[in-house]
């Protein structure tokens, strides 16, 4: 098989038609009526019919348009080819991140795509299933909204940052979080819980918000978001050296990556269930 990989803004355009037509369907869903199918990791951890729905017709256009490359979905796990694709590009899909927020009707919800090559994230979008806002990046080539060129957050003391988070669904867990929140809330400016990890990422890069860090997030939380926060200047990283993943995310501008990181660190934001 031709193993020649498109170029990131290549790929990007692909991850933009598919994610405007999955943000489309998933807006007429919701303006249908929302039912929830399933929970995942609690009772509260809802997936709705709109959820599979959508990543069903992200996963069979991919397929079509990219047959052979791996496909990375929230609601049905791997598809196509596992891990290693033939290509040397995974696509990783959260058809809905902010479901809870869809369930409701409250517009910070979006379809989050990410072009993976070789395990390295070249391209991704983001896009508001509500509002349209869509936010966009390659690797090297910036990240973007509605034609604007994105830098984040030029902020420099953490007492004057407003930061982002997200919390889990395990009751435990929670209660461990938010105690680092009661802690930490003292030291920012104030702190903000939208529910939608892609947008937070995306919010930070933007400098509608200056940071953001959680506990918890898997590849398609992240994927889009972290690129897209990443090429507008914000420094992510886990906690103590650790690359982000589960355990932590910590997204800042340079200036207040250090500060931000050392109290989470502090209050071990990474412990707990």
């Amino acid at each position: 098989m031709d193993r020649s990989v498109p170029s990131p803004p290549e790929l990007l355009e692909i991850a933009l038609g598919v994610a405007r037509d999955a943000a489309a369907t998933a807006y007429r869903m919701r303006a249908e009526g929302v039912s929830v199918t399933a929970t995942k990791s609690t009772v509260t951890d809802v997936v709705t019919a709109a959820d599979r729905a959508v990543e069903r017709q992200i996963t069979g256009t991919l397929r079509r348009l990219r047959p052979g490359d791996a496909v990375l979905g929230e609601e049905y796990g791997t598809a196509e080819h596992g891990t290693d694709a033939p290509t040397g590009v995974r696509w990783i899909v959260d058809p809905i991140d902010g479901t809870v927020n869809y369930l409701y009707g409250l517009p910070h919800c979006a379809v989050s795509i990410a072009a993976e090559v070789d395990g390295a994230v070249v391209a991704g979008v983001v896009r508001n299933i509500h509002t349209g806002e869509e936010w966009t990046a390659t690797i090297g080539g910036g990240a973007w909204r509605a034609g604007q060129r994105l830098t984040c957050s030029t902020e420099t003391d953490l007492g004057q940052a407003l930061v982002v988070t997200g919390f889990g669904y395990d009751s435990r867990r929670r209660a461990h979080q938010a105690r680092v929140v009661a802690e930490l809330i003292t030291q920012v400016r104030d702190i903000r819980r939208l529910g939608a990890a892609a947008i937070d990422l995306c919010l930070v890069a933007e400098g509608r918000a200056d940071a953001y860090y959680e506990k918890g997030l898997a590849a398609w939380d992240q994927a889009a978001g972290a690129l897209v926060a990443t090429e507008a200047g914000v420094r992510i990283g886990g906690l103590k050296g650790l690359p982000p993943g589960p355990d932590m995310v910590v997204a800042a501008p340079p200036a207040l990556f250090d500060p931000l990181h050392d109290h989470l660190a502090r209050l071990d934001a990474s412990g707990g269930p």
